[in-house]
């Protein structure tokens, strides 16, 4: 009986002491738990730290510039040390004290920002543009593949040009063209986006567009809607627009650093000549202007022509169709050929005809009536 008790009490004892193990592990890992909690609840209670360039270093303090440009004298907390200009520190909000020193993204991957392409647009898919065209062989095309020739006639040419037009008469299309023709790397850039993207850092990444442009060259960097980087400006209010200016600064920078007959051809593009600084224009930058127009009379047949030579045609007189054209961009002209395919595939048609024709004119007249209207209206 009593070797019974002492059996049962040494279970009691066992099972006590197996629960007093597994609540102190369960007690371990709550305690665990909240703690971590804790600390993530504190994370999320911090304000965030402002990413600062320093620009200068004065004993325990130092001059930081913020992402929009703006320049404040701030202290360094003790556990930052051996801050030197040009350091990316992180400084809290209120006061811009700085906290911590960061490693440094001394380069974008700037592949991604632009569009590099190698072009196989021929001069033979472009039509009605031949006076623009030639000088558009003599100034880049020339340089890039015959750069002996200059040398020999003692003559430099330009480094760039800059085409300028109405929407649609194929400024882009001519940049393209002359790029496939001296197989050269074609790096596309949207003054609009790098501007309103890259606020705090545009003349950083213009910088190192054109580093990547000798990297790959031969190559041709073209700028669409350069105005956006390049126009007149009277005042320098906002920080937004001493950042355009500093863009603009650093690509005047880039241009005066090619040489003429180096590989690497600047091609700006604008529907906005007239509000251009004439900076940009001067000699030595941009200074041939090529305008590419509406397409003339004679113009618009061999465009049309390349437009529609795949095209199943009805049996069409062209030269009413030419005159319904007339006023019309290139690209309009385009869109006319496009949209006549429709209209003969809807009524299943094998053919496209005359009738084809004028609706598309018609409907694409009234679409650019539109846009000027909502744009005469809203700006």
């Amino acid at each position: 009986m009593n070797s019974q008790a002492g059996n049962h009490l040494d279970s009691v004892m066992y099972s006590y002491t197996a629960d007093s193990h597994r609540l102190e592990m369960e007690n371990r890992i709550l305690k665990e738990t909240v703690s971590h909690l804790q600390n993530e609840l504190n994370k999320f209670r911090q304000p965030a730290l402002m990413v600062c360039d320093v620009v200068d270093v004065i004993e325990n303090n130092a001059i930081v510039k913020t992402p929009n440009g703006n320049k404040f004298y701030v202290t360094i907390s003790s556990q930052c040390t051996n801050l030197m200009p040009g350091d990316t520190v992180l400084s809290e909000q209120k006061n811009l004290t700085i906290i911590k020193k960061i490693p440094k993204n001394k380069k974008f991957d700037v592949e991604k920002f632009v569009i590099i392409e190698k072009p196989t647009i021929k001069w033979e898919e472009i039509g009605g543009l031949e006076a623009e065209t030639q000088e558009i062989v003599e100034v880049i095309e020339l340089p890039l593949k015959h750069p002996a020739l200059f040398k020999k006639i003692g003559i430099e040419p330009p480094k760039g040009i800059l085409l300028h037009g109405p929407p649609g008469t194929g400024k882009t299309l001519l940049a393209k063209a002359v790029a496939a023709s001296t197989n050269s790397t074609f790096i596309q850039i949207v003054g609009a986006e790098l501007v309103q993207k890259f606020i705090g850092e545009g003349a950083k990444l213009v910088k190192e567009i054109f580093q990547l442009a000798r990297e790959k060259a031969p190559s041709i960097v073209f700028i669409d809607e350069i105005d956006a980087l390049a126009a007149k400006r009277i005042e320098l209010g906002t920080s937004g627009e001493r950042e355009v200016q500093r863009t603009f600064m650093q690509l005047l920078a880039e241009l005066d650093g090619f040489k003429p007959l180096s590989n690497v051809k600047i091609i700006g593009c604008t529907n906005r000549k007239d509000i251009l600084d004439p900076a940009i224009l001067r000699p030595g930058r941009l200074d041939r202007l090529i305008e590419v127009k509406i397409p003339t009379k004679e113009a618009i047949i061999p465009i049309f022509d390349i437009h529609s030579k795949n095209m199943s045609l009805d049996k069409i007189e062209k030269s009413m169709i030419h005159r319904k054209l007339e006023g019309m961009s290139g690209a309009e002209i385009k869109a006319v050929c496009t949209e006549a395919g429709y209209f003969a595939i809807r009524e299943k048609k094998e053919k496209v005809t005359e009738k084809h024709f004028y609706d598309a004119i018609n409907k694409v007249s009234d679409k650019k009536k539109n846009e000027l209207t909502h744009l005469m209206m809203f700006g």
